[in-house]
């Protein structure tokens, strides 16, 4: 080999090293890149994530449906109490869906929206306002748009108030809370029946706490005010400290006394730890 073939030879060697540097430091860029954008995609995943267990913890569907074409007035507080009870459940850390005179199409598709967004962490609340029958010892919720002239429109056009409280279950709600004022007489119930019969019992099933405005089979009378006597005294003690149990049994005294034993809220539990409105209260 003379020393042309050498300097030659030197040259290539001198370059092949230099382009592998180059394609050594391209390739380590590279992958830095795309360790940085792997950490911020699951920045962004633990974010949403995290987001999503704090919208979803408590959670509330309120509906209050007043104007029903068949009544002879409107059902002004089950409007004002749907809003007043949204309020408040919102300050106290709520994610509220509220409703107001819905169709049969609104509520169902509120009830489904309530189930896309249960978690096993989340603490559920139903709220109604508005005109209950029952029909084959289950109460409904009736809709605003309720055609009903027999027993059978009864569970047709209704939205039974079981079934939205099995759904809670099988989503696997930590605790579901039921609050149902709607033992009204109502302008449907005397088209099929002698007097009404007002709600039947809900059960409870396992954690879960329900206050129904009346006892089973017995109506109550709207009151004058702004709003119903139970949601009045349930606003009363929603901020307090106490459980929600606790909450519930002093609306159910307080309306009792008030209305000297005429009106007894019922209030079934089978919760299994304590359940507080006021988060401060925890």
């Amino acid at each position: 080999m003379n020393v042309r073939q050498l300097d030659i030879s030197r040259r290539t060697i001198a370059v092949a090293a230099a382009l592998i540097g180059t394609v050594s430091l391209v390739i380590g860029a590279h992958a830095a890149l795309n360790m940085r954008s792997l950490d911020a995609a699951k920045a962004v995943s633990t974010d949403q994530v995290t987001g999503s267990i704090g919208q979803t913890s408590r959670l509330a569907l309120v509906i209050g449906n007043g104007h029903y074409p068949d009544a002879s007035a409107p059902l002004t507080q089950s409007i004002n109490d749907a809003r007043a009870l949204s309020s408040a459940l919102r300050k106290n850390g709520f994610d509220v869906d509220m409703v107001e005179d819905a169709s049969k199409d609104d509520m169902v598709r509120a009830v489904n929206r309530l189930k896309s967004r249960i978690k096993r962490d989340s603490v559920v609340m139903l709220f109604f306002g508005g005109y209950g029958v029952q029909a084959g010892r289950e109460s409904y919720m009736l809709p605003v748009d309720a055609v009903i002239w027999k027993e059978s429109d009864v569970r047709r056009h209704g939205v039974s108030i079981d079934g939205v409280i099995e759904m809670m279950k099988e989503q696997g709600a930590k605790a579901k809370l039921v609050v149902v004022d709607a033992s009204r007489r109502n302008p449907y119930e005397r088209r099929f029946r002698s007097y009404s019969h007002g709600l039947a019992p809900i059960s409870a099933p396992d954690n879960a706490l329900i206050l129904s405005s009346a006892s089973p089979g017995k109506v109550a009378d709207d009151g004058k005010g702004e709003h119903s006597v139970l949601v009045s005294e349930l606003l009363n003690n929603l901020d307090t400290k106490a459980s929600a149990e606790a909450v519930f049994n002093k609306t159910r005294v307080a309306i009792s006394r008030a209305s000297e034993g005429d009106q007894v809220p019922t209030v079934s539990s089978s919760l299994l730890e304590d359940v507080q409105f006021n988060e401060a209260g925890g």
